[in-house]
C-alpha cells in the first residue's frame, strides 16, 4: 500500500477523528486561558490520548447478498459490452454506451438497489434479456435489410432498435432517479437527526 494511501486512510479513521476532537478541547482551553504556557504540550498529549483510546476501525470481511447480486450483474454487463464490440452501427454503441453508463451507476448503489427489489428486477432483466434480445435480433438480419425500410411499416429494423434502447435507457434513468432520491431521502433524515438533537445548522435540505 502506497504512504499517501496509509495516511489518507488513518485522516479518515476514527483514531484521527477522537484525537482532533480532544486537541481541540486543548486549544480551546488555551484560549480560554485555562491550559498556560506549556498548551502546544497540552494539546498534543490530548491529541494522542484521543488517538489511543478509540476503539479500533470495524473490519468487515463479509460480502452482503447485494453486493454479491450486483457484482454478478457487473460482470454480465462487461461480458454484454465485449460480445458487441464493433458489430454494430456507431449510433447503436452510443446508445448501448449510454444504458451501460447508467446501469454502472446504478450498481454502484448495491444496498439501495436491493431494497427495492422492483428496481432491481428492471436492471437485471435489462442486462441479461431485454438488451442482449433486441441486439442478438437486429445482429442476425442482414445490414441491408436492417437499415431499409419497408412498405407499411414506420420503422426500419435500425430505427426500431435504437427506439428500444431510447425506452431502455429512459426506464433505467427513471431507476436511477429513484436510488437517488433513496440517497438523498437519507441525507435529509440525517440533517433532520442532527438538527433535532444539535441544533440548527446551515446546510438546510427542507
Amino acid at each position: 500500500m502506497a504512504i499517501s494511501e496509509r495516511v489518507l486512510r488513518y485522516l479518515g479513521s476514527s483514531r484521527n477523528i477522537a484525537g482532533c476532537l480532544l486537541a481541540l478541547l486543548g486549544l480551546a482551553a488555551h484560549l480560554l486561558g485555562l491550559a498556560g504556557a506549556f498548551w502546544p504540550v497540552v494539546v498534543a498529549a490530548l491529541y494522542g490520548a484521543g488517538a489511543l483510546l478509540a476503539p479500533p476501525e470495524r473490519l468487515r470481511l463479509r460480502v452482503s447478498h447485494a453486493e454479491m447480486e450486483t457484482s454478478a450483474l457487473r460482470a454480465d454487463l462487461d461480458a454484454l459490452l465485449r460480445r458487441i464490440e464493433g458489430r454494430f452501427p456507431a449510433d447503436v454503441h452510443l446508445a448501448v454506451e449510454g444504458i451501460a453508463e447508467v446501469v454502472r451507476d446504478v450498481l454502484g448503489r448495491a444496498e439501495q438497489l436491493a431494497a427495492a427489489p422492483d428496481e432491481l428486477h428492471v436492471v437485471s432483466r435489462t442486462i441479461r434479456g431485454y438488451l442482449p434480445a433486441g441486439l442478438e435480433a437486429y445482429a442476425n438480419l442482414p445490414r441491408g435489410y436492417a437499415l431499409t425500410r419497408r412498405a407499411g411499416r414506420e420503422r426500419s429494423a435500425h430505427e426500431e432498435l435504437l427506439s428500444q434502447l431510447a425506452l431502455l435507457d429512459a426506464r433505467l434513468r427513471e431507476v436511477a432517479d429513484a436510488v437517488h432520491r433513496g440517497d438523498e431521502q437519507a441525507l435529509r433524515d440525517q440533517g433532520r437527526f442532527l438538527r433535532d438533537r444539535f441544533g440548527g445548522s446551515d446546510l438546510d435540505l427542507d
